[in-house]
């Protein structure tokens, strides 16, 4: 604009696209739906009594849902990209110094400068790492510098869930936050081999991650532990409701001396035998952990009904015509390609008509997946080029594999189910 001859500065046009935006970062996400998740919150805790755990996932999912409602994008990415990841490596630094074991030997609080003279460490450290615990709920501040342990923090101290921290952070972070310079580098292409994994990439190494691991005991045997912990608290195949022992297994099966019932492969420390062994007291027939020496060589303790048997599952199965064997989280961790080469070693020793294969796994839902099978999802492709599959995925491969799928038996949330597998005799060429 021009005045007098004189240029006069234009008033700047308001991008009103942006205003836009950041009025979306800085409100609730879904405040008009909070009474709703809350009406459901309410009639949920009136029937945790009932004791169905259902009922306290159905709960679990709908808190999560009124943070998220309330929650604005801001907050949730700061959450994200602040105090997450902060969090994660202030509870790996308490196990790695001991912290949660000093919080939780006395009943009450403890001052943060009491427990950093205890463990000879910093205490400005040790108080800022509580601190920031404290505000994330994982531990309780009850005045200043003043905090006392939560079931969390106390169940840190059991191995089976506090060695993932510091296994994650040397071995699987890595790859997790190379995986984007894979992926570019790939032309984002989901990884397939099991010799070019983001895993691979992120070590610089042709190992993959079981060997890799296999070369540093102290996290090898983490990782084992953190498999324990893992299948704590999940639906158990073996149980009354989940699959049918009695009827699928210990009906028809051979008792003659040497007869075999159960073979584990890849059973790792031997956790599904044990409480195999516990609620199965009475089948016929051995039951035998098999895993490579340098798993089994880290049992400190085992049922003496189960057998331990060295064994790498590329290998000829040497034991033949078991009523059942059995696979918990193995094939997840391999593409197709592999797997077909380790069910090809379990289908030459299956006594056609008798012998079972069961695999222990996740399907897929096709939608309303939980977050803790989305999450193992990405992380078997970061770590193993491998899937999560659905169930066209588990019945394709098994198909091609040589084998008939008689049922594939499933928990309410769908995070466990068991595949049963009978061999395909019209396939026996294969």
């Amino acid at each position: 604009m021009e005045m007098n001859g004189k240029s006069e500065p234009s008033e700047p046009v308001k991008d009103r696209s942006r205003d836009d935006a950041w009025a979306t970062a800085l409100s609730p996400c879904d405040l008009g739906n909070v009474s709703t998740h809350i009406n459901i919150i309410n009639d949920l805790g009136t029937q945790l009594a009932n004791g169905k755990n259902q009922v306290r996932l159905d709960l679990l999912k709908s808190a999560r849902d009124l943070v998220r409602a309330l929650e604005t994008p801001r907050e949730t990415m700061i959450r994200h990209c602040w105090a997450q990841p902060s969090a994660f490596i202030a509870i790996e630094i308490g196990i790695k110094i001991g912290l949660f074991r000093a919080l939780s030997l006395v009943e009450g609080s403890k001052k943060a400068s009491d427990l950093a003279h205890k463990l000879n460490v910093d205490p400005a450290l040790v108080g800022r790492i509580l601190r920031h615990l404290a505000a994330m709920g994982y531990i309780t501040e009850t005045g200043a510098d003043e905090y006392k342990p939560t079931k969390f923090s106390t169940a840190l101290n059991i191995r089976e869930i506090g060695d993932g921290y510091p296994l994650v952070t040397a071995y699987v972070r890595p790859a997790v936050d190379q995986f984007p310079d894979f992926l570019e580098k790939a032309n984002y292409r989901v990884p397939t081999s099991a010799t070019n994994s983001p895993y691979q990439f992120a070590h610089n190494t042709k190992l993959n991650m079981l060997e890799h691991l296999e070369t540093d005991p102290i996290n090898f045997q983490r990782f084992h532990n953190h498999m324990g912990g893992y299948r704590q608290g999940r639906a158990s195949w073996m149980d009354t409701g989940f699959f049918p022992v009695q009827q699928r297994l210990s009906t028809g099966a051979e008792s003659h001396p040497g007869a075999v019932f159960l073979v584990d492969i890849g059973g790792s420390l031997g956790h599904d035998l044990e409480e195999f062994c516990g609620k199965h007291p009475d089948v016929p027939g051995r039951v035998i952990l098999q895993d490579l020496p340098s798993v089994l060589n880290q049992i400190q303790d085992l049922d003496p009904r189960i057998e331990r048997m060295a064994y790498d599952f590329y290998t000829e199965q040497p034991v033949k015509g078991s009523r059942a064997y059995f696979m918990h989280s193995v094939l997840h961790d391999w593409p197709d390609n592999i797997c077909h080469r380790i069910l090809a070693r379990i289908r030459e020793a299956m006594k056609p008509g008798y012998s079972k294969l069961l695999i222990n796994e996740n399907v897929m839902p096709a939608t309303g997946a939980d977050w803790q099978a989305t999450a193992e999802d990405l992380m078997v492709m970061i770590t193993s080029s491998s899937l999560e599959r659905s169930e066209d995925n588990w019945r394709a491969m098994l198909r091609d594999a040589g084998f008939k799928v008689n049922c594939i038996w499933r928990t309410d949330n769908a995070l466990e189910s068991l595949i049963e597998c009978e061999l395909d005799t019209s396939r026996l060429e294969i």
